[in-house]
């Protein structure tokens, strides 16, 4: 297959008459690429391998007729946005009522005029792609949305955090304030003022005024003088 040959569009005509068949065929073959199918099941089994780009649909043929294909058709997610148009010689606007509420996109009349069936067959296919084109972006958009959605997530989880830290800092600074500055102490028996002018023991200063806890023991140079004295006592 050439490269204009694979560039083309593809047609699946499904309709039991040879007739019409040869002359649709014979009104487009030169602009695009015609896959015939003579029943409805050869057309699902056609499909079922190549996905066609426009599709031709006789609505009076024998076993399933073109509303039963039409529906089978829309089942197939593929083929959700392929154009079908409808092949009628049938005056009988019921049935065209019947055709576009099932969601046909249009109607293609026997006997056909050739500009008619090539105009209608372009326009469909221009909208098609028109189509597939803004669902694509649409899809982009979609999920350039939810990336942006994710990192304004990550982001407040990360200015949560920040705050979180912050509360701790500031209490940690509070903290250390409160053991700031000049504290006055006494000489002989070591006990600092506050600023309500009460002297505390030291001890009892530093647990009111932080987090520290004391145990009492003695350091060396205590520890010996109190063994002397003990010794010089007995």
């Amino acid at each position: 297959m050439d490269n204009e040959a694979a560039a083309k569009k593809k047609v699946l005509i499904v309709d039991d008459e040879p007739l019409s068949v040869k002359i649709l065929c014979h009104q487009i073959e030169d602009d695009y690429s015609v896959i015939l199918a003579r029943s409805g099941r050869e057309a699902l089994d056609i499909i079922s391998h190549t996905a066609p780009d426009i599709i031709l649909l006789d609505l009076l043929m024998p076993e399933m007729d073109g509303y039963e294909v039409y529906r089978a058709i829309r089942k197939i997610q593929k083929l959700d946005c392929v154009p079908v148009l409808f092949i009628t010689s049938l005056p009988d606007t019921e049935c065209e009522a019947m055709g576009l509420e099932l969601g046909a996109n249009d109607f293609v009349h026997k006997p056909f005029i050739a500009e008619l069936v090539r105009l209608r067959i372009k326009n469909h296919l221009t909208f098609s792609q028109e189509r597939s084109l803004l669902l694509k972006r649409g899809n982009e958009l979609q999920a350039l949305n939810a990336k942006l959605e994710a990192e304004i997530d990550k982001r407040k989880e990360i200015q949560r955090a920040n705050e979180e830290l912050i509360i701790k800092l500031e209490k940690a600074l509070e903290q250390v304030k409160q053991l700031e500055g000049i504290i006055p102490i006494c000489s002989y028996c070591h006990k600092i003022r506050d600023d309500r002018n009460v002297w505390q023991q030291m001890e009892q200063y530093i647990s009111s005024h932080s987090e520290a806890m004391f145990s009492h023991g003695a350091c060396p140079e205590c520890a010996a003088k109190v063994i002397g004295e003990m010794k010089v006592h007995h």
